[in-house]
């Protein structure tokens, strides 16, 4: 664990957030801000929706700096089980173009460079959009201080 993890809870789950993996897609907050606001400290509000709702944006992070783990041991236990059946049977790749923000690619796949090696067999990969990031071809959050802007 990365000393600027943080772990935010609610009695029923923890959700673990890593700043280190965030490449500030807005997911969260664009979809959520009752529980997810960025100008806040902290920034994460678990009162702000029910238990099912943050599990459902947190699910939706694209590089799993957020997750989430089931306070209770046995619910715990039976979601570990049940996301792994479901791995099983979803083979898909997915890719999200986030606004002003990364394409994020997800599923089973291997990204190949410009000169045939492989650069990255993963679950998910966030890609820059920008040109800004000093880790090209993937981001490193860079168009979120820069202040990116598609279109412009």
């Amino acid at each position: 664990m990365d000393k600027d993890d943080r772990d935010y809870s609610n009695g029923e789950i923890t959700v673990h957030w890593k700043p280190a993996e965030c490449v500030h897609s807005t997911i969260c907050y664009a979809k959520l801000r009752s529980v997810f606001d960025p100008v806040k400290r902290p920034w994460v509000n678990m009162k702000g929706a029910s238990t099912d709702k943050i599990i459902a944006i947190v699910n939706e992070c694209p590089t799993d700096a957020l997750t989430f783990s089931w306070d209770d041991k046995k619910k715990q236990e039976e979601s570990t089980e049940e996301i792994a059946k479901t791995e099983e049977k979803v083979s898909t790749t997915k890719v999200q173009i986030m606004e002003n923000g990364p394409a994020i690619i997800s599923g089973d796949f291997t990204l190949i460079g410009k000169r045939g090696v492989k650069l990255a067999q993963a679950d998910t990969i966030a890609l820059c959009r920008c040109g800004h990031s000093s880790n090209q071809p993937f981001c490193d959050g860079t168009h979120n201080r820069v202040g990116y802007k598609e279109n412009e």
